[in-house]
């Protein structure tokens, strides 16, 4: 086995093949660009290499500085781990040439299927029924624009050299193509080193299933079933599980079978997977073959009890695969939850920033469920913008599907993140909703349930009982504390309030000692009993048992009142005495400041260009600037018709989220 192994890679990917390689009794260099110079994979590693500054194309994009590390250092083998250089032909071969095993599949392999383009071209001669489309390179936008008119909108715009959601765009309109087609190259240069674009037909109401193949150098291919990948936002997966609602045994296997025999065609040796769009009736494409280790192969891990990293660590240096197709069955079921540095109440723009408070829930078995994490990230670390703005993954593993679905929300209760915004309430909504946890799922899911983009959930009966005795809880700590330091008041506190969340007003009563309050509900003659409370003042999360159930809240104390977020539901609550009650209920509501003349940074991140000048006429729609964050390009258009009356940012120049970017008249 090899005795030193260097990770081409960062984050929570590069602690992932840490712990394998650890366990395994193998030693690990980490490469690091100076962003990275203080984060978890560089204090976990043997060894360290700094390989440049912080973008990409400076230090994880260049093979050489790669090479010369594994040389520096001695190391046998490069896992490449995902993104970056994993899907390079050119470094695997010159990994070869070099002497050095390359954990990933031989380059003729990625050569044949992990370029976007050429994967197309190999399938459709091998008989694989594609999805149609123009498979070969694009010189311009003008001649994107004709393709897409001979194939019919909608097309997808796709990097050939893609992966993670970025370098993709779905145009439904020849304007959607001549802006993004341009905007897709830039984000495929920058992202991946390769500005090759191809376009397909776009399928509508699709799901997404992909295969997970394994394969050895002895010519010996199994798969590891389906994952399920259809929750995506911007053609970014959010959530995945394992396997798939959709699928039967029968058309299991058949997608099963084909996607080995795609993979023996190449003769694939390693981990990789291929791709499905599945219609609701169960048919299915071959979409692409991704040839490396995927972000979500951890739900795979969680249903055939493989350590997937393992696996491509032994087939790389040429162990014969311990097990066949028939010893491979699926236990249980598992989801993973993608915790992303974006702000979902401000239609999921990139946050970037330091995690002030970083307390995920704790690993391993719970009641009924199991919790896996997988993050290269600790409290106090800082969210770049210069790579992909994802925090985490979080998965839970139950044995059955709605298990699986409700461990995963109490999981997400029980994420605390402060210091920049994160998806967290997003992804408890969507495990709280009905059509998720019946399986009905799609590419169009969130766009479907979210139309008008997210802003959290009304309150639930349950929950507003939660906010109700989380609220008066909170209220009888600090009011029993403030009557403590305060000289001459005797007496018993004050137990009788009123609850205020939103427009419900509840009369409560509050009796109870400490970790055990009874919250009685005068107008509604029940009781909110909490025991087992874990929380004192200063404390950020609130975990107690409400009548036998147990939950989490984000809770803290506001300007007036408390702020409560239980999974997506989001309130200020206040506890005032009958008077106050009767006097809040009086004030008139305060007015949002006038932004309608403005146009505002959505996010922080660097003006790639300023597309107005002032004294121009602007229309509606039309585009005013574009700004990248997080290698992704983000087109800013007019919210309405005006006159430009001034333009405060040019190109090439940095911006905070809400920075007035131009003034209209």
């Amino acid at each position: 086995m090899f005795s030193k192994i260097l990770i081409a890679n960062r984050g929570e990917i590069a602690v992932r093949v840490i712990k394998t390689c650890r366990r395994l009794g193998i030693k690990t260099v980490v490469v690091y660009s100076d962003a990275d110079a203080g984060s978890l994979a560089v204090e976990m590693a043997d060894e360290t290499v700094h390989i440049g500054a912080s973008p990409a194309n400076q230090s994880y994009l260049v093979a050489d500085k790669i090479i010369a590390a594994c040389k520096q250092t001695g190391a046998q083998a490069v896992h490449p781990g995902f993104g970056f250089l994993s899907e390079n032909a050119g470094f695997a071969q010159r990994c070869a040439d070099e002497g050095i095993v390359f954990i990933g599949p031989n380059p003729g392999a990625i050569s044949a299927m992990g370029d976007k383009i050429e994967s197309k071209k190999f399938a459709q001669a091998a008989g694989v029924s594609c999805v149609p489309g123009h498979i070969g390179e694009i010189a311009d936008t003008a001649e994107a624009v004709k393709i897409s008119e001979e194939i019919g909108y909608p097309v997808m715009i796709k990097a050939s050299a893609g992966g993670g959601g970025k370098g993709i765009r779905v145009a439904w309109t020849r304007k959607d193509v001549e802006e993004g087609f341009p905007a897709v190259r830039a984000e495929a240069k920058a992202s991946f080193g390769d500005d090759r674009i191809f376009i397909e037909k776009f399928i509508e109401s699709p799901r997404h299933i992909e295969i997970q193949v394994l394969g050895d150098k002895h010519g010996n291919v199994v798969h590891l079933f389906e994952r399920e990948c259809s929750i995506q936002r911007r053609n970014q997966k959010v959530i995945e599980e394992a396997p798939s609602p959709l699928l039967d045994e029968a058309t299991r296997n058949a997608m099963g079978a084909q996607a080995v025999a795609l993979a023996k065609a190449v003769n694939y040796d390693s981990a990789g997977t291929v791709e499905f769009v599945a219609g609701q009736d169960k048919s299915f494409f071959f979409l692409e073959m991704n040839t490396r280790l995927q972000v979500e192969h951890p739900v795979t891990e969680l249903i055939t009890g493989l350590d997937l990293v393992e696996q491509m660590i032994r087939s790389a240096y040429g162990e014969k695969m311990a097990f066949g197709q028939s010893d491979l069955s699926i236990n249980g079921w598992a989801i993973e939850s993608r915790i992303y540095a974006e702000d979902p109440y401000r239609k999921f723009l990139p946050s970037i920033g330091r995690l002030v408070r970083y307390d995920p829930p704790a690993e391993g078995e719970k009641d009924g469920y199991k919790v896996r994490n997988d993050a290269g990230v600790r409290e106090g670390d800082e969210i770049s913008m210069f790579y992909d703005p994802m925090i985490s993954k979080l998965c839970t593993w139950a044995p059955t599907r709605l298990a699986a679905i409700d461990g995963m929300g109490r999981a997400l209760e029980d994420f605390h993140i402060e210091g920049l915004g994160q998806n967290i309430p997003f992804l408890a909504a969507v495990m709280d909703e009905e059509r998720f946890r019946s399986g009905a799922l799609a590419t169009s899911y969130i766009k479907d349930e979210f139309p008008d983009g997210f802003n959290g959930t009304t309150p639930t009966a349950v929950q507003l009982d939660i906010l109700t005795a989380v609220g008066a809880a909170m209220q009888r700590v600090y009011a029993t504390r403030a009557r403590s330091y305060e000289s001459g008041l005797i007496g018993e506190a004050r137990d009788e309030w009123v609850v205020a969340i939103g427009d419900t007003r509840r009369r409560v009563k509050v009796g109870g000692e400490d970790g055990a309050v009874a919250v009685e509900l005068l107008d509604e003659g029940r009781t909110l009993f909490l025991t087992d409370i874990d929380w004192r003042p200063g404390k950020p999360v609130f975990k107690a048992v409400l009548n036998g159930l147990a939950f989490t809240v984000q809770a803290a104390p506001a300007a007036e009142g408390f702020t409560i977020r239980h999974r997506a539901a989001k309130t200020r609550v206040l506890v005032l005495t009958p008077r106050s009650a009767e006097l809040h209920d009086k004030l008139p509501e305060k007015q949002a400041a006038d932004t309608s003349k403005l146009v505002l940074s959505p996010m922080p991140g660097l003006v790639v260009s300023m597309d107005v000048t002032a004294g121009q006429q602007v229309r509606e729609g039309e585009v005013v600037c574009v700004l990248e964050a997080m290698k992704m390009q983000n087109i800013i258009r007019a919210e309405r018709d005006g006159v430009v009356k001034a333009v405060n940012a040019k190109g090439g120049d940095p911006v905070a989220a809400d920075e007035v970017l131009v003034e209209f008249a």
